[in-house]
């Protein structure tokens, strides 16, 4: 199965606690979600609809209050990085 959503990039500062809603690091390769519309621990792999950036296997480990309906937050490593990401559209392939 695959689903096409809207993908936001986010980053901890070092001093931020940075753990997630399952209880596991914030780290690169974990996303938040809408629990009600991925579940919590799901499996997948996230590449964004332009082509021009593959984020690669993923697993639903967090929430957020602003994340409803198909929104995802992608982890990553720096603001740099968060800042190339931006917002862009996915696709969201399901692993099982």
């Amino acid at each position: 199965d695959t689903m096409t959503v809207g993908a936001t990039a986010y980053y901890c500062e070092p001093w931020e606690r940075g753990i997630t809603y399952s209880g596991t690091k914030a780290r690169v390769g974990e996303i938040a979600v809408d629990p009600s519309v991925i579940p919590l621990g799901t499996r997948m792999y996230i590449v964004s609809d332009d082509g021009r950036y593959i984020y690669g296997v993923a697993v639903a480990e967090d929430t957020g209050k602003s994340i409803k309906g198909k929104k995802i937050d992608l982890y990553f490593d720096s603001v740099a990085e968060c800042n190339v990401f931006g917002i862009r559209s996915c696709t969201v392939y399901f692993l099982g």
